[in-house]
């Protein structure tokens, strides 16, 4: 299990914490690089700490596809499967299948029951998550931490699919939490589950707080998750994390019922650095996002400097340009090589550019966090 200590107040809504794990402690606030597949692409456990990552978060659905949760089970569990020796959170997949669905309903369909989906892998194969099961692949896993399985609000729901998103969202908490309380009550570790699992090490389940843009029924819905006292609160939908203030008018929405003692964790923040100093302000401990190295890998380099806090490293201009990516940072790839290098390897779509401009920004966004948690 978790313990989440609070120590010390930052501007705003801001706090400093501590969060113990089974496989160690976590400063918050906190920035959780996305390793999807077990990897964060193109880094190496070691490329990850380098930059400062504490905690990195793997997707449920991803893994239980391939190479399939009971096989990360056999093998160990998440940390002995990629070497990673820190914490570990795992998602439980409910916004990627629901993706899925609206991409091509063809793939996905949401009953009450669960969500049934075919395989983006083959297209053909049919598989029917559940919040029992998505809470037994996630244990198989071996998480430290791991989400209930959620229906998540889309972007531009009504006020009647937001409706429905929460009460179905509270029906499978219930079942998430049967389900994870059913499995370690009889033995440790449980039969054919989590073989990276520490002893006394059960993994923590968060709850997720759901009502897109509506501020009663993210009220109604916070009520529900914080009763049922787990471990960790999180905030989820398509409203966080796509636009900084309404993430944070979401947060808000809800904050005078957050429980002090857990950590509130707002799902899929960070497109860019400043994203990470409204959200903090706002209160939120913990925080994710793909998008620093996706764009990094599209050739968007963070730069504070610069409009939209990014440079495009593909542009000629910077062809003789022997300044860092960002005069500021402390990254490995800003203290070894120049614009220049980085602008030829991306146009020469040379591996060495994804893993170079992947570990600049994600170093920006933890030295963003480590930056703000210093003012006191």
């Amino acid at each position: 299990m978790i313990e989440f200590s609070d120590t010390g107040a930052l501007k705003g809504f801001g706090r400093t914490g501590q969060i113990t794990t089974p496989h160690g402690q976590i400063s918050t606030p906190v920035f959780m690089p996305v390793g999807t597949a077990a990897t964060v692409k193109s880094l190496s456990p070691l490329d990850l700490e380098s930059v400062g990552a504490q905690i990195i978060l793997v997707n449920n659905y991803h893994l239980y596809l391939r190479p399939g949760s009971e096989s990360i089970a056999a093998l160990g569990g998440i940390h002995k499967f990629m070497n990673w020796t820190l914490p570990v959170l795992t998602d439980s997949g409910g916004f990627q299948v629901q993706s899925l669905g609206k991409a091509d309903i063809a793939l996905a369909k949401i009953t009450q029951d669960g969500v049934e989906f075919r395989s983006h892998l083959d297209g053909g194969t049919l598989h029917f998550l559940t919040p029992e099961l998505a809470i037994r692949s996630q244990l198989q896993i071996g998480a430290d931490i791991i989400m209930a399985f959620d229906d998540s609000v889309p972007a531009g729901a009504d006020y009647k699919r937001a409706e429905t998103a929460v009460r179905r969202t509270h029906d499978w908490l219930v079942r998430c939490i049967k389900e994870w309380r059913r499995l370690y009550t009889t033995s440790f570790p449980p039969p054919k589950l989590g073989g990276g699992i520490k002893e006394g090490g059960t993994p923590a389940l968060f709850g997720i707080i759901q009502g897109g843009e509506f501020p009663d029924l993210l009220k109604q819905s916070a009520e529900f998750v914080i009763s049922q006292n787990l471990p960790g609160v999180a905030i989820g939908g398509a409203v966080i994390g796509s636009d900084p203030r309404q993430t944070a008018d979401a947060i808000a929405a809800v904050r005078e019922l957050l429980p002090k003692d857990k950590p509130l964790y707002a799902m899929g923040v960070g497109v860019r650095p400043s994203d990470l100093k409204s959200v903090i302000v706002a209160g939120a401990d913990m925080f994710d996002c793909v998008a620093p190295t996706r764009l990094a890998r599209a050739g968007l380099l963070y730069n504070m400097q610069s409009p939209n806090e990014r440079i495009d490293i593909s542009q000629n201009k910077f062809r003789l340009d022997t300044n860092p990516i960002d005069k500021d940072c402390d990254c490995s790839a800003c203290g070894q090589f120049t614009r220049a290098y980085l602008h030829h390897l991306f146009k020469s779509r040379e591996l060495l550019y994804y893993r170079l401009a992947s570990i600049h920004n994600l170093r920006m966004m933890i030295r963003t966090v480590e930056y703000i948690s210093s003012i006191k």
